[in-house]
């Protein structure tokens, strides 16, 4: 972590204590090298980086195709100029750009690799990729790694990658907007509408990425929080239409449930890991993907089971 709730590590006195969301980081590096992998770059192509942040992946990639071939944005314009300033003692000078990258981008390009998520797919991505050029992104609230051919119609198709990685959202400025704190403190706190015994144990299923991605697409906007102290798992689960959950245990044991709301949202968790433990896995690794040109909607499909990701 290098910025949280937009206050930079090089910016921050010894005593700050910043509150908020983390807002920028130095990937680590062989997670950079998988993404620029999965872009499929040849010498010729010229690539846009969205997501400066320390620069790291704009470096790599100056290197294997010259630093006049590479674009990098960010919204944080503290984290383009850092950039721009190390790379250039490296006599690297690829061009950063600060923009909202959600926003309308400069220019054209071959291929787009985005260490920063977005749901859906920013029309101006879309734009800024040259028909046939290759997409290179991760789902928002996922672990899903996109990557899509762009067709001749403005959208784009491919699938999601049998690979998985999770980067920050996109944002808008230098920090996000609040989350469901308020909501999170009710589930720390009430008895709530019901409570029954659970069937899977009290997991922090953001370390499980196969059910967690399954979880977010299936309820979009679902949050999730986990306390473990000695011998105690608690996890929490809290949705923006004011349902939430709260499952608490000793250890491995199964968990007594508190929930609340117009949802049962430990209800579907468990139907999903329910799914997962049936058929063996979920459909989501390897499924079809097709973009909307209009929206940048994301369309999954696989045999029988088929989502949108609006």
């Amino acid at each position: 972590m290098t910025s949280v709730g937009g206050l930079h590590a090089d910016h921050a006195a010894p005593d700050d204590r910043p509150t908020g969301r983390t807002t920028s980081s130095a990937t680590l590096t062989a997670l950079l090298v998988k993404m620029l992998r999965h872009g499929r770059i040849n010498a010729e192509h010229d690539l846009l980086d969205i997501g400066t942040g320390a620069g790291g992946l704009t470096a790599i990639a100056s290197r294997r195709l010259g630093a006049e071939h590479v674009t990098s944005v960010d919204v944080d314009a503290y984290l383009t100029e850092a950039a721009n300033d190390r790379l250039a003692r490296m006599g690297l000078r690829p061009e950063f750009l600060t923009v909202d990258a959600t926003g309308p981008i400069p220019g054209d390009y071959d291929r787009i690799v985005a260490t920063v998520a977005a749901r859906p797919v920013p029309v101006s991505w879309l734009q800024a990729l040259r028909t046939g050029g290759r997409l290179v992104t991760t789902i928002a609230d996922t672990a899903l790694i996109l990557t899509a051919w762009k067709t001749a119609d403005g959208g784009a198709e491919g699938m999601i990658e049998r690979d998985w990685a999770g980067f920050m959202t996109t944002r808008h400025s230098a920090d996000y907007p609040p989350g469901l704190e308020s909501l999170f403190k009710i589930a720390r706190e009430s008895d709530g509408d019901e409570a029954k015994l659970g069937r899977f144990p009290a997991a922090d299923i953001r370390d499980n990425w196969e059910v967690w991605s399954m979880f977010t697409i299936t309820l979009p906007g679902v949050q999730i929080d986990f306390e473990e102290k000695p011998g105690e798992r608690t996890a929490y689960l809290a949705h923006p239409d004011g349902s939430w959950a709260r499952a608490e245990a000793q250890r491995y044991e199964p968990p007594t449930v508190h929930q609340s709301g117009p949802r049962r949202l430990w209800d579907d968790l468990e139907r999903i890991r329910t799914w997962r433990e049936v058929e063996g896995g979920l459909p989501l690794f390897g499924c079809n993907a097709r973009v909307s040109p209009e929206d940048g909607a994301i369309h999954l499909s696989r045999g029988r089971w088929s989502a949108t990701i609006g």
